[in-house]
């Protein structure tokens, strides 16, 4: 019985750095961050896109209420 589960604990060890490699591997090496330079003579700038208000509420409802396209009638009660 000891053998077996030497044998079943060096497998599970064997998978574990299998994983271990194939993670390693297979990541995704992070892209380098983008930079601007900027002159010293120059302050950075900040750009913001432009904001949109509604000034007026809907009158209408977009959707409108669902009715059923078959009826069916109430089961018999005994």
């Amino acid at each position: 019985m000891t053998n077996m589960k030497m044998i079943a604990g060096g497998v599970g060890v064997g998978a574990v750095i299998a994983m271990g490699a194939l993670g390693v591997v297979l990541a995704e090496a992070p892209q380098p961050a983008s930079t601007q330079i900027v002159s010293q003579d120059e302050e950075p700038t900040m750009t913001l896109p432009e904001t949109t208000t509604s000034t007026t509420a809907q009158t209408e409802v977009e959707t409108p209420v669902a009715t059923p396209e078959v009826t069916a009638e109430p089961a018999p009660t005994p």
